[in-house]
C-alpha cells in the first residue's frame, strides 16, 4: 500500500502530478528511486526543471455564460509565442476561463487546486502534465470574473493578446460590443474619475504644477492652470472621460448615455504586461547546454 507521504516525497522531489507520482510508486512497489527513474523515462520531470524559465508570452481567454450573468478572462503565460498557437495550450486555457467562471475560485491557487475538466485530477496537476509534454514552463497568472445584475460582455484582441471583460447594469449588445473595443484599445485604468486613488491624483498634481512652474508661470497661476490639466489626465486613464474611438467628437460617457447605457466595472488583461521579458542569448544558451 503506497503511502500518501511517499506521493508527497516524490513530488517533491520531481515536480510530478500527485497521480503520476502514485503510479509510478504502485508500479515499483514503492521503491523511491526506480519511481523517480520512471519518471524521467516518461518525461514527467522534466516539468520541474522548466519551471524556473521565464514565462512571459502566453495567451489570455474568456468566457460568458449563455445567459450573460457570469464571464471571466484568464491570462495563461508560456516561453514563447509558438506555443500560444499550440491547440492543445489553447484548450486548455479555454478550458480554465470556464471553470473560472462556473467555480468561482478566490485566487489562483484555489483554482489550481479545482477539478480540471474531463478528468479525476486537478488544475495545477493538469497543467504540469502540459509543461512536461508541450516541453515549455507555463504559469496561470491571473483571472477576473464578473457575476452581473444586468450582463457581461468580453472581447478578445489580436488572437488572444489583450482580453476585456465588462459588466454593465444596463445596456445594447451593439453598445457592449464598441464599449470592449474602445477599452482594448484605449488602455483606460479607471471607470471613471471617483475611482482614481487621492495619492494617484495628488502625485499627478504635483508633477502638472512643478511642469507650469518650469515654464515660467508664478505658482499662483500655476494652480490654475494644474486644475486645467487635470481634465486632460481624466481624459486619458478614465474609460468614460475618454473620447470615444468611434467618433472622437464625443466622450464615451455621452455615447453610453445616448445608448441609455451604464457601466459597473471593467477589467483589462494584455498578455504579459508588466513581466520580464525573456532576452534570448545564444553564447549563454550554448555554455548551459556544455555545462
Amino acid at each position: 500500500m503506497i503511502s500518501a507521504s511517499q506521493v508527497k516525497e516524490l513530488r517533491e522531489k520531481t515536480g510530478a502530478g500527485m497521480m503520476d507520482c502514485k503510479k509510478v510508486l504502485t508500479e515499483t512497489d514503492g521503491d523511491m528511486v526506480k519511481a523517480e527513474e520512471l519518471l524521467r523515462e516518461r518525461g514527467i520531470t522534466k516539468a520541474a526543471k522548466k519551471s524556473g524559465r521565464i514565462a512571459s508570452e502566453g495567451l489570455v481567454a474568456s468566457y460568458i455564460s449563455d445567459d450573460k450573468k457570469v464571464g471571466a478572462i484568464i491570462e495563461v503565460n508560456s516561453e514563447t509565442d509558438f506555443v500560444a498557437k499550440n491547440e492543445q495550450f489553447v484548450e486548455f486555457v479555454n478550458n480554465l476561463a470556464k471553470i473560472v467562471a462556473d467555480e468561482n475560485p478566490a485566487d489562483v491557487e484555489a483554482l489550481e487546486g479545482l477539478k480540471y475538466v474531463g478528468t479525476d485530477h486537478t488544475v495545477k496537476e493538469e497543467l504540469i502534465e502540459k509543461v512536461a509534454t508541450i516541453g515549455e514552463n507555463m504559469t496561470i497568472r491571473r483571472f477576473q470574473r464578473f457575476e452581473s445584475e444586468g450582463f457581461v460582455e468580453s472581447y478578445i484582441h489580436l488572437g488572444g493578446k489583450i482580453a476585456v471583460l465588462v459588466d454593465f447594469k444596463s445596456g445594447k449588445q451593439e453598445v457592449a460590443k464598441d464599449v470592449c473595443m474602445q477599452i482594448a484599445a484605449a488602455r483606460p485604468e479607471f471607470l471613471n474619475e471617483t475611482e482614481v486613488p487621492a495619492d494617484r491624483l495628488e502625485k499627478e498634481m504635483e508633477i502638472l504644477k512643478a511642469q507650469a512652474i518650469n515654464e515660467g508661470k508664478p505658482a499662483e497661476i500655476a494652480e490654475k492652470i494644474v486644475q486645467g490639466r487635470v481634465g486632460k489626465f481624466y481624459a486619458e486613464i478614465c474609460l468614460v472621460d475618454q473620447e470615444f474611438v468611434k467618433d472622437p467628437s464625443k466622450k464615451v460617457k455621452d455615447y453610453l448615455k445616448e445608448n441609455d447605457s451604464e457601466i459597473v466595472r471593467f477589467a483589462r488583461f494584455e498578455k504579459g504586461e508588466g513581466l520580464e521579458k525573456r532576452e534570448e542569448n545564444f553564447a549563454d544558451e550554448v555554455m548551459k547546454q556544455l555545462k
